[in-house]
C-alpha cells in the first residue's frame, strides 16, 4: 500500500475521459486513503461541485466540449468558487500549457505518463496548504470580519465564507457570476484611491469598503450586513479617545508604521508621535504593539 508520510482523511476528486489514467490513479490515491470520485468530462464535474466539497481536484486538460483550461476558470470563478487545489494532470508538456493551466487557476502541474509517488506527494502537501487556508478564511468569520480579495476585472482571488455568501445572495453578483456593472465601476477606481479616502458602495443591505492591497496586488474587500458604527467610533467611545486619536490607533492596529499613518491621516510624523503619547496615556500602555492589541482585540468584539 501507497502510504503518504502524513497521512490525512480527503477526499480527491478526478476529472479525465481517459478510463486508463482514472484507473491507475483512482487505485493509487485509494491505496493512500483518499476518497476518490469521478468525472468524465467538464461540466459534470462542476454539477458535481454543487453537491460535494473534495479536498482536492485532479484535472486533465485534454477533454472534449470543455477543456481542462474553461473547466478550471468555471471552477474558480462564481458561483461555483471551489477552494479545493486543482493540480493539472495531463499529456500537453509545453510550456505555455503549464501557464495556461496555473492562470486558470491550478496550483500545480503534473505531466502523463503520472510518476505515483510524486503525485501522492504533491496531492498531500496542496491538501494541507488548502486547509491550513480555509481554516484562516473560517477564522476571519469568526471574528465576524467578511473579507475578499478580488481584482479590478472582478475575478474573486478568495474570501471568507460570509463574504462569499453575502456576495451571491445580496445582487453584488449576476447570474454567470461576474459582479454587477455598479460593482466594476466601483473597482475600476480603487487603486487610485488612499484607503482611508475610498467612498464605500452599498448594494441593498450590504455595504463594501475597500481595505487595501493584498501581496499578490488584489484588491481586499470587507463586506457587513446591516448598520454598523465605524471601527474608529468605537476606539473613541471605549477609550476616550478624540476623533483623531481614534484614527491613528486604528490604523496602528491595522499594522501601519508612523510614517504611513501620517500619510493616510494628512499629518505630519510628529503629530502623529503626539497622538500617538495621548493614547498611551489614556489606554494605560507604554508601546505601541499593546495598544495596537488592545485596538484589535476591541474591534474583534465588536464585529
Amino acid at each position: 500500500m501507497i502510504q503518504s508520510d502524513t497521512a490525512i482523511a480527503s477526499m480527491a476528486l478526478i476529472v479525465d475521459d481517459d478510463p486508463g489514467s482514472v484507473g491507475m490513479v483512482s487505485a493509487a490515491l485509494e491505496e493512500s486513503g483518499t476518497t476518490v470520485i469521478v468525472a468524465r468530462d467538464g461540466q459534470r464535474a462542476l454539477d458535481l461541485l454543487q453537491r460535494v466539497d473534495p479536498d482536492v481536484i485532479l484535472l486533465d486538460a485534454m477533454m472534449p466540449v470543455m477543456d481542462g483550461f474553461e473547466t478550471c476558470r468555471r471552477m474558480k470563478s462564481a458561483p461555483v468558487m471551489t477552494d479545493a487545489p486543482i493540480i493539472f494532470m495531463t499529456g500537453l508538456t509545453g510550456s505555455q500549457d503549464v501557464r495556461r493551466g496555473l492562470q486558470a487557476g491550478g496550483v500545480d502541474y503534473v505531466t502523463k505518463p503520472v510518476k505515483i509517488d510524486e503525485l501522492i506527494a504533491r496531492v498531500t502537501t496542496h491538501i494541507l496548504n488548502a486547509r491550513q487556508m480555509r481554516d484562516l478564511r473560517d477564522a476571519f468569520d469568526t471574528q465576524n470580519r467578511s473579507l475578499v480579495a478580488m481584482d479590478v476585472a472582478g475575478r474573486i482571488a478568495w474570501g471568507s465564507p460570509a463574504a462569499l455568501g453575502c456576495m451571491s445572495g445580496s445582487g453584488i453578483l449576476m447570474q454567470d457570476g461576474a459582479p454587477s456593472a455598479e460593482v466594476m465601476t466601483w473597482l475600476r477606481h480603487l487603486p487610485d484611491q488612499p484607503v482611508s479616502r475610498a467612498p464605500s458602495l452599498t448594494i441593498g443591505s450590504v455595504e463594501l469598503y475597500y481595505s487595501g492591497r493584498t501581496a499578490g496586488g488584489d484588491l481586499l474587500i470587507r463586506i457587513e450586513t446591516g448598520p454598523r458604527a465605524a471601527p474608529e467610533a468605537h476606539l473613541a467611545e471605549n477609550f476616550g479617545l478624540t476623533a483623531r486619536e481614534s484614527e491613528v490607533l486604528f490604523w496602528l492596529s491595522q499594522g501601519k508604521a508612523n510614517r504611513d499613518i501620517a500619510d493616510i491621516l494628512t499629518l505630519s510624523a510628529r503629530t502623529v508621535n503626539k497622538h500617538l503619547e495621548q493614547i498611551y496615556v489614556k489606554l494605560g500602555v507604554d508601546n505601541r504593539t499593546s495598544a495596537a492589541l488592545l485596538a484589535d482585540r476591541l474591534l474583534a468584539s465588536h464585529g
